[in-house]
């Protein structure tokens, strides 16, 4: 997925000057997927949407964090992805379903460390942690691009089942033999796969940065945080929709639905449900004033 695009851009211009029209149109076109990803992770649809609310709260009360590096969908599924761990954390419960709820229900129970940890040095003075932000700043970048380099060429090429093996490997970080069985590929083979990668993307990265020093363990959790923070190999909204109508090509089809059914992406569901449900117009628009209720009074606060 890239950054915020010129329709985002002037929808997002009008919701600053206040337009209630605009922040409505934006609420109503991103409060069903939202709620369908919430509604997946918890066990009360009350708390689902307690937190999708929190999350327009949050979006509109904090509009001059938003830089647009990613799409506007992706910075509001961050938001609310924050509140809900921040809510298990505070119930102490997990629940796992699909790859990658069982990849993620292996991590540390803090949510996971922080990957770009092993950037700092010793001694902490405010021109070190300068350096290391910037540092971490041209890394993200940097293999950003090359993963996205990666994936639009798997894309175009088409060869989906290498761009299922790289998801599997960078995505969900699970081992070859667990990926042989899933894709039903030799392991060996699986293994050349994921040099052939590393490689490819250290190559780009070192152009633009020094990534001497970073071990290997590292360096993948780095490529796993980057990946799903810029959603990468998520098919857009509309090819969903397509999917959804049986009307891809047969190759689009069976990727898209590994995508959302066996390797799990939690947005791409969300979205998917989002668009099974939009004949239950009436109870999104109860949501939606609901939402409008506690949000729309930002708009007014100078800034």
């Amino acid at each position: 997925m890239s950054g915020i695009g010129e329709a985002e851009q002037y929808l997002l211009k009008q919701i600053r000057r206040g337009d209630e029209q605009a922040w409505e149109r934006f609420v109503k076109r991103y409060r069903g997927r939202l709620l369908s990803f919430a509604q997946v992770k918890l066990r009360q649809r009350a708390d689902a949407e307690d937190l999708v609310q929190d999350t327009f709260v949050a979006f509109v009360a904090g509009l001059v964090n938003c830089r647009g590096e990613s799409s506007l969908e992706t910075y509001l599924f961050t938001i609310l992805r924050h509140k809900i761990i921040n809510l298990y954390r505070s119930a102490h419960t997990r629940r796992t379903c699909l790859i990658q709820d069982v990849y993620k229900s292996l991590r540390t129970d803090d949510g996971g460390s922080d990957v770009y940890e092993y950037l700092a040095s010793d001694e902490a003075t405010a021109s070190v942690y300068a350096r290391r932000d910037e540092r971490s700043d041209l890394l993200r970048q940097s293999l950003a691009e090359a993963l996205g380099s990666l994936v639009d060429g798997y894309k175009k090429d088409p060869n989906f089942r290498d761009l299922e093996i790289v998801e599997l490997l960078f995505y969900c970080q699970l081992a070859n033999r667990d990926i042989a069985k899933i894709i039903d590929v030799n392991d060996k083979n699986i293994a050349v796969i994921k040099h052939r990668c590393i490689k490819q993307v250290r190559k780009h990265v070192a152009r633009c940065s020094d990534l001497s020093g970073s071990d290997d363990e590292h360096f993948e959790d780095l490529l796993t945080q980057v990946w799903e923070a810029g959603r990468l190999s998520c098919p857009k909204r509309s090819t969903i929709g397509a999917y959804l109508l049986e009307t891809l090509d047969e190759g689009w089809y069976d990727y898209v639905d590994f995508h959302i059914n066996t390797l799990g992406c939690q947005f791409c569901r969300a979205n998917l449900d989002d668009l099974k449900r939009q004949t239950t117009e009436d109870e999104s628009q109860r949501i939606q004033a609901r939402i409008m209720e506690s949000t729309v009074g930002f708009l007014h606060k100078p800034r």
